[in-house]
């Protein structure tokens, strides 16, 4: 009995190659953006619907997913800090990188305003904050929304950033928490900020700056470093997700109607 069981589990997998395929799995290390905004549940599925290859997401900040990429712990990456994905794959760490789609950040903060930084200009937002000395949640864990905040903190030119200033090397999720909790200005990616539902009396008051465009990037990391990545299916990936079919369910993503990133891959 137990032999015909399993003749029969052999004969239903070579009639049906997605459940054969579905023993391969890849990791991705990416961001909490992706991971805590919602996309990866939306989009990974239609991925191993499509191949039969499963994902295994570590969603940290981006600079940690660099980092674990650059040690070998993932096959594919999937990340938004172009300037350091560019970096990568110079040093040799990625064949090349792909443009997959974008968003935008917001700063987050009481609805009140306290501080009167309402508008479009995220630098002068940023003086006025540091000014009042009002708090500030940053996340200060090397991530790429991490990264952006503190190129605008530099391009207002503050070194001091006042007082309220607090660091709490979190993720996005975490950092709206503490914010809503305090009645704190946070910047955040506008994904997450859609998918948040514990907004206490907080809401985006600085948005639209071309500053604040937020371009996300996927690589394979090398075959040729690391011999034991999953090239073939890592490739797969990315192929799909950059194919129109890809984009299309990136784009299909929607949190109350209102779509949280915009494929651009190729452009």
């Amino acid at each position: 009995m137990k032999r015909a069981f399993l003749l029969l589990i052999a004969a239903a997998a070579l009639q049906l190659p997605g459940l054969a395929l579905a023993q391969a799995t890849i990791v991705m290390a990416s961001t909490t953006s992706t991971e805590q905004s919602g996309l990866f549940g939306h989009l990974l599925p239609a991925f191993t619907k499509a191949t039969g290859i499963g994902v295994k997401v570590v969603a940290v900040g981006t600079g940690q997913a660099i980092d674990m990429a650059r040690r070998g712990d993932a096959d594919v990456l999937f990340v938004h800090d172009t300037a350091a994905e560019e970096k990568y794959v110079a040093e040799g760490y990625a064949p090349r990188r792909y443009a997959v789609m974008y968003n935008d950040f917001i700063l987050v903060g009481p609805k009140s305003d306290p501080v009167g930084v309402r508008g479009q200009d995220i630098v002068a937002a940023l003086k006025k904050v540091a000014a009042a000395k009002a708090p500030f949640v940053s996340r200060g864990d090397k991530s790429g929304t991490d990264a952006a905040e503190k190129r605008y903190w530099a391009q207002a030119g503050l070194a001091d950033r006042g007082r309220g200033y607090k660091e709490c090397g979190c993720g996005m999720g975490p950092a709206l928490n503490i914010a809503a909790s305090t009645s704190a200005y946070v910047l955040a990616d506008r994904g997450t900020w859609l998918s948040f539902r514990n907004r206490a009396d907080l809401a985006v008051l600085v948005e639209g700056d071309k500053r604040l465009f937020n371009q996300y990037g996927v690589m394979l990391v090398s075959p040729h470093k690391y011999p034991h990545v999953k090239a073939a299916e890592a490739q797969k990936f990315i192929d799909w997700v950059t194919s129109p079919a890809g984009q299309g369910v990136i784009a299909a993503y929607r949190i109350g109607g209102e779509q949280l990133f915009f494929p651009n891959a190729g452009k």
